[in-house]
């Protein structure tokens, strides 16, 4: 297979890019490694045959002397190594490794140091109900940390620098073959991060950040309900050794209110009304959230259950324009202390009563008389 043209080898086309070129070097390698074809000859052949057309064809000068000379430039020892530019690999482990391992070392074998990023925070406040409505600012006291000023975050003592960590070689990550599988873990030396301090902060003990307690004041935006979330970007922990911090979330929790509860931006309130506002009607005042008095119009002959409501007078919407409603359920109260007169009067309205003023009480009692009166 020496003098097959190598885009043939690995099934391209002469155009093609460097990602098709590794796409099917690693389809091709896969199929035709020795370990996986018990060491079958052939296979083994194909399998050093596609190994030099992809040694040649993803180095940019080596695949464009191809393209000019052919396999002319490759004899001789042209393209460098044993003279045949094939990699020999040992094992299917090491095809893998090699496959994978620009991936395993994130993309670009980057071997600064790894920053560590601050933890985030959560903080849950309780507001007024009158709070989500107006909106307001508060001030917070949050323990976090931040970074050690004496070492500037580093974690090493002033005049003194951190050293790459020799284990893992500043990368942070170590890597181990199990089996056909090549795996990455975090350096047990510098715990990930790549460098080690021989002579740390004694003010932060080579963390490069303290333990600190720091007043924020938060806006809370008008309209905010149970569960919204609040993020603070670079409010949470400081990171380890110069790393970025985290973010501080805030959950909004609403304490309970007297009078209404809520429902998205749609404030309920039961109102008790006496019998006689029920059977005339009339109008109540209802004070609202936005310190305004809304007056409800209350029709004759409303039952307890019946909900009324007056529009606009809700919770404002979070973020946009507009107010929910103001939904009222009307509770009819009985009264429990009756004057003399009063209690002559309601005598009277009595000995006048038909049966035709109270309807769903006259349809109950007709009904359960003709029950009674199949049963028997």
């Amino acid at each position: 297979m020496l003098d097959t043209d190598y885009y043939s080898l690995l099934q391209v086309s002469r155009d093609a890019d460097d990602r098709t070129i590794k796409s099917a070097y690693r389809r091709l390698a896969m199929e035709c490694h020795p370990d996986r074809n018990g060491g079958c000859q052939d296979a083994e052949a194909k399998f050093k045959a596609i190994s030099e057309a992809y040694e040649c064809l993803k180095d940019p000068q080596k695949r464009a002397a191809y393209d000019r000379f052919g396999h002319a430039a490759y004899k001789n020892g042209g393209f460098g190594g044993n003279g045949h530019g094939a990699q020999d690999f040992g094992s299917f482990a090491d095809i893998f490794d090699n496959i994978f391992g620009e991936f395993m070392q994130g993309g670009q074998g980057d071997r600064r140091r790894n920053v560590l990023r601050g933890s985030d925070l959560r903080y849950d406040l309780q507001v007024r109900l009158e709070d989500a409505y107006a909106g307001r600012e508060v001030e917070l006291q949050i323990d976090t940390t931040a970074a050690c000023q004496p070492c500037g975050g580093s974690g090493a003592k002033a005049g003194t620098a951190a050293r790459t960590c020799n284990m893992c070689g500043g990368r942070g990550q170590i890597r181990a073959r199990q089996g056909f599988f090549v795996v990455e873990q975090t350096c047990p030396s510098c715990r990930g991060i790549g460098e080690l301090i021989a002579d740390p902060c004694p003010t932060c003990r080579g963390e490069g950040r303290v333990e600190k307690r720091k007043s924020l004041t938060v806006k809370i935006p008008a309209g905010v309900d149970e569960g919204t979330r609040i993020r603070l970007a670079g409010e949470g922990e400081a990171g380890v050794r110069g790393g970025p911090p985290g973010d501080l979330y805030i959950f909004i929790h609403l304490a309970r209110h007297s009078i209404f509860t809520r429902d998205g931006t749609t404030l309920f309130a039961r109102c008790p009304v006496s019998i006689t506002t029920a059977a005339l009607g009339g109008c109540i005042e209802v004070p609202g959230l936005d310190k305004q008095m809304h007056e409800i119009r209350i029709p004759a002959g409303i039952q307890s259950g019946k909900q009324l409501r007056h529009r606009g007078a809700g919770m404002p919407v979070m973020g946009g324009r507009g107010y929910g409603d103001m939904v009222i359920e009307i509770q009819v109260e009985t009264p429990t202390s009756l004057s003399a007169k009063q209690r002559e009067l309601l005598e009277q309205f009595r000995e006048t009563e038909t049966g035709e003023e109270c309807p769903a009480s006259k349809g109950f009692f007709q009904k359960l008389k003709a029950a009674w009166e199949e049963l028997t």
